[in-house]
């Protein structure tokens, strides 16, 4: 019962930052600059707000983003583009 009241409010939420748009499911592109690296990842699963598009990650999609970021930093990166799925 408790997963279906969070589904509704899901359903039902409002973007905090325009206070008009509808969050819904989507993906976004999401970058990390960090110490002299700039990362941009493709296709990261998010809500996002048809007005404003502003982009809401679950807390695994934010585990996600945060060791792809910390891989690419171990390894020198200094700027890449890749695809969230494929990372």
């Amino acid at each position: 019962m408790g997963g279906r009241l969070q589904d509704q409010e899901e359903a039902l939420m409002r973007c905090v930052i325009c206070k008009s748009g509808d969050v819904k499911p989507g993906s976004t592109t999401f970058t990390v600059e960090r110490d002299g690296m700039t990362l941009v990842l493709k296709g990261v699963p998010a809500r996002v707000c048809s007005q404003c598009g502003e982009a809401y990650f679950d807390e695994p999609t934010t585990q996600h983003i945060e060791a792809i970021a910390e891989r690419a930093q171990h390894t020198g990166v200094q700027v890449a583009v890749q695809d969230y799925a494929a990372a």
